[in-house]
């Protein structure tokens, strides 16, 4: 089957048919002018295309406020409410929330794409995310909603903010789902109530260079993580300590930071936002998640696909010398895709990587953006092999999924 033909049937009454949640407790009884605003109905009669104002061909990494927000709250008994949509605006936290207080809190990152072919939008492993943020929770002390409220509350902001994605080939909505304790606490422990939100903004590359290769700093006193500690699971607490090295290395002109492990340092982890691969002989290697390196969902992704066409990869402990020795080098992650590093400085000394057409990373980059894009028909069987198109929910090797199709979105799998 085509995949054309999946994603072909698209029925305008859909959208008309999405109705806000307001079951269960109003998210707050009472609020400031500045607080969060009130669930609305739908601007059903607003065409998808409408969005006239926004230069599609200057979009960066930047927050672009879109129209609706997905709200949903919970007790710590883990009982969560009907979610419901609301206009996207601020929200009225207690100074002594417990996520303000303690740090407890989570995110997600994933992306919507408009179709190529047809009417729509594809969503690429939502439930992925929806996992990782159960585990996340569970050494957080925070409760989670289930994969099915996750993917409705992600397909009811994307829907909603339907004009914001950007045109196939121009960039991606990023949606942001939130999980955060709102209630109030004073004594260190888990806070009385939670709140799950999404929101979302149209984006394009995350780095500055855009698609150009990047330039990234080995930090040696600083530490992402460290064993026992949060650097496996996406909490916010993870991204504010590495801010200074960050800033630091642009400073000098470097794209990022790369960090070492806390114990011997000589081991690769990641950068401060995704995962890194080197590639030596035609292998590709990654540092292998032990609790300190986040598992990401691209990086899971490259992995499937690369194997699946043929590649070996390894999952290992990745060294300072083995960096010395790598032909490429890449980043993955839902912000960056994949990203080709061209050089990496460490004590002084820049090592220098092969970019290109002709290189690993450009070959995953198009097999992977392809099947985000709905375009996998076209490039994937030139690009890296034999790849199915299939409508089950089964997940096989050499085959791209299409899982819990709606009219207007699809979740890609494979």
């Amino acid at each position: 089957m085509m995949l054309r033909k999946l994603l072909s049937s698209v029925d305008s009454q859909f959208l008309n048919g999405l109705k806000l949640q307001i079951g269960g407790s109003s998210y707050l009884a009472s609020r400031s002018v500045s607080s969060l605003p009130e669930a609305v109905g739908l601007d059903s009669d607003r065409s998808d295309e409408e969005n006239g104002e926004m230069d599609w061909d200057n979009l960066g990494f930047a927050l672009t406020p879109t129209d609706y927000m997905y709200v949903m709250k919970c007790s710590r008994d883990g009982y969560f409410t009907d979610g419901m949509l609301n206009r996207y605006g601020n929200i009225e936290l207690s100074p002594s929330a417990g996520v303000l207080n303690y740090g407890q809190g989570l995110f997600e990152g994933l992306k919507a794409y408009r179709r190529a072919m047809g009417a729509g939008f594809l969503l690429f492993r939502p439930e992925e995310n929806a996992k990782r943020m159960q585990v996340g929770a569970e050494r957080m002390c925070m409760p989670a909603p289930s994969v099915d409220q996750f993917a409705h509350a992600v397909e009811q902001t994307v829907l909603a903010n339907r004009r914001w994605v950007p045109p196939s080939g121009k960039g991606s909505l990023y949606i942001r789902p939130l999980l955060i304790g709102t209630g109030a606490i004073l004594g260190l422990a888990p806070a009385p109530e939670y709140t799950f939100l999404v929101y979302a903004a149209p984006v394009g590359t995350y780095f500055k260079e855009g698609m150009a290769p990047i330039n990234l700093l080995i930090e040696h006193e600083t530490h992402r993580a460290t064993p026992g500690g949060t650097g496996g699971v996406k909490t916010i607490a993870n991204y504010a300590p590495v801010l200074q090295a960050q800033m630091r290395a642009k400073s000098k002109g470097f794209s990022d930071v790369l960090y070492l492990d806390s114990i011997n340092k000589r081991y690769l982890e990641e950068a401060s936002s995704c995962n890194l691969f080197i590639v030596k002989g035609g292998v590709i290697s990654t540092p292998y998640t032990n609790g300190t390196i986040l598992p990401g969902i691209t990086r899971k992704s490259i992995i499937e696909l690369a194997r699946n066409n043929g590649y070996q990869v390894s999952e290992r402990l990745v060294s300072i010398d083995d960096l010395r020795e790598a032909d490429e080098v890449f980043c993955t992650g839902t912000a960056v895709v994949v990203s080709p590093v061209s050089s990496i400085t460490y004590q002084g000394h820049r090592y220098r990587y092969r970019t290109g057409e002709e290189t690993v990373s450009k070959k995953l980059y198009e097999a992977l953006t392809s099947i985000q894009m709905g375009l996998a028909e076209l490039s994937i069987c030139n690009q890296l092999g034999r790849l199915e198109v299939f409508s089950s929910n089964k997940l096989a090797s050499n085959s791209i999924q299409l899982g819990r199709v709606s009219e207007q979105l699809s979740y890609v799998h494979y």
